[in-house]
């Protein structure tokens, strides 16, 4: 179908979500001198103009990155993936929002890869038009669920994937679980990020049975809601779901989430969590 576009929905909450647990990642991967693989299965179009027509007819930022991005007592836990942001805007004022793709780009050394693949016929061009002078990355216009068979594992097994698809339709949800069981059969060692909207929390609540059953270890649950459970008012809550996470991980998002939720959700509905789904 592909009619989603990021480009409505960029800086909100559930990307200050996931961008900080995959900066936080990155940050743990880089800690180690070895090269990796960024992988990335839905990559966008890269970075989004915040005053663009999308971005400006959902105003969703504002409840998001913009709440954030200059806050004088931000948490450390927050300061690679910030510095990324205030590096697309030298001039203190919110222009751009850089998507997963330039989050990796700007926190990968020399000798680390990326590999990223987008589907839209829109979205691509301007991906590849971010990438063009990066000898570091490898595009496709592909389907991001087969780059998990076909690009893993890495020559140097280790690395970060990031699964980031739209949920446009239903089966999304029992295509991740598939494409996950498919990439850690050939790198089980690799640590997989999954991203994922509570609009039904029925859905969520069976994806995490099919991730059980795959008898996967070490699977951590990272969820931010800004509203109840509810099936009338769309995307309540985001989550990440991640295998094989860096050791300080969930320490590190303990410590921010409940900050994030008194900024980004001033009216206390809100909600955090940090616990795992499959223990070691």
């Amino acid at each position: 179908m592909l009619s989603y576009r990021h480009s409505f929905h960029a800086g909100n909450h559930a990307d200050v979500l996931k961008h900080t647990v995959q900066s936080l990642i990155i940050s743990a991967l880089n800690e180690k001198e070895k090269p990796y693989l960024y992988l990335d299965t839905h990559a966008g179009a890269g970075r989004y103009l915040l005053s663009g027509e999308h971005a400006e007819r959902t105003g969703e930022y504002l409840e998001g990155i913009a709440r954030i991005w200059q806050q004088d007592d931000l948490p450390e836990e927050l300061a690679p993936y910030i510095s990324v942001v205030k590096n697309y805007n030298p001039g203190g004022k919110l222009r751009y929002y850089p998507g997963s793709p330039l989050i990796a780009r700007h926190l990968l050394r020399e000798d680390d890869q990326l590999q990223l693949t987008e589907l839209h016929s829109s979205d691509f061009p301007m991906l590849r038009n971010e990438f063009q002078k990066d000898t570091r990355a490898r595009l496709a216009r592909a389907d991001g669920y087969q780059q998990l068979k076909s690009k893993l594992p890495p020559p140097s097994r280790r690395g970060l994937i990031l699964i980031d698809p739209p949920y446009e339709m239903k089966s999304d949800y029992q295509a991740v679980v598939q494409g996950i069981q498919e990439g850690y059969k050939r790198f089980g060692t690799g640590i997989f990020a999954l991203w994922y909207p509570v609009v039904l929390r029925q859905q969520i609540k069976r994806m995490f049975n099919e991730l059980q059953a795959t008898g996967i270890r070490r699977i951590l649950q990272i969820e931010l809601g800004v509203r109840p459970d509810s099936d009338r008012f769309g995307m309540t809550a985001s989550g990440m779901i991640v295998i094989n996470p860096p050791w300080k991980l969930e320490q590190q998002m303990k410590n921010v989430l409940p900050w994030l939720e008194k900024v980004l959700v001033p009216s206390g509905t809100g909600y955090h969590k940090v616990s795992w789904i499959v223990p070691e």
